[in-house]
């Protein structure tokens, strides 16, 4: 397939590196122009172009970027054909994106990304950490095989989507429509805690969406005192630990 991907950060370029190495075209793009991607983001074959190129043409667009910049790229999708499948890989965290007034009052962040788009969206790998995405994947069938929570609301977005993300090198567990995307966003059990299918299908109904929030601002504020800083990624196993520890 055809794969756009907007963003090149910790997510971004890995799925960048993992689905060109799978076969796909990918087309990726940062905010600094095509010339700032760094060689490594292009050596399974992915190709750097503009943001416009990105999602000109493609059978899929990846969003990864802060969720506070899904306004900013909003109008590039004036021309984006309802066919194409977007997928957005984004978390609210408001330390980072300031406060955005409707997901505080508890809209659902992927109904909010929807509305800034014009257009229906999957939401993928936003559930995983940036260091298991890296290092963690494994052939479709092995028993330990980590599951990632995916959301849509049309049927060939799902599909492919769950497709896209065995590519990966892990399973997809169907969390439902986006109004049910709740149960994927960071606080829930299964937000970054590397759990198996079997192991989601056991926890997916406990997430309580009310505390979501509260537990998400706790991680945050642990990992700001051991890194002094909000947007810094912890240590792999920490982060892990954390989670689980407040998650689930």
């Amino acid at each position: 397939m055809k794969i756009g991907i907007v963003g090149v950060g910790h997510i971004g370029k890995t799925l960048a590196m993992k689905l060109a190495k799978a076969g796909h075209d990918v087309f990726v793009a940062g905010s600094s122009g095509p010339e700032k991607i760094h060689a490594d983001v292009l050596a399974t074959g992915a190709q750097a172009v503009t943001a416009q190129q990105a999602v000109q043409d493609k059978d899929v667009i990846i969003l990864s970027i802060p969720l506070n910049r899904i306004p900013e790229i909003a109008p590039l999708f004036a021309s984006v054909s309802e066919d194409t499948t977007v997928i957005d890989t984004s978390n609210y965290y408001p330390a980072r994106d300031l406060k955005i007034d409707s997901i505080e009052a508890g809209q659902v962040e992927s109904l909010w990304v929807v509305q800034q788009l014009g257009h229906s969206i999957a939401k993928a790998w936003n559930a995983i950490g940036s260091h298991s995405l890296v290092v963690n994947g494994k052939p479709a069938g092995s028993p330990d095989r980590i599951a990632i929570p995916i959301a849509a609301d049309r049927d060939a977005d799902r599909e492919l989507t769950m497709k896209l993300v065995d590519d990966t090198g892990f399973d997809a567990f169907n969390t439902g429509s986006l109004a049910n995307s709740w149960r994927q966003q960071p606080g829930a059990p299964a937000y970054c805690t590397d759990l198996t299918l079997t192991e989601i299908q056991a926890v997916i109904d406990t997430a309580e969406k009310d505390r979501l929030p509260k537990r998400r601002d706790l991680v945050v504020a642990a990992i700001m005192e051991r890194m002094s800083s909000s947007t810094a990624n912890p240590n792999a196993g920490f982060g892990l630990r954390l989670s689980r520890a407040l998650y689930m």
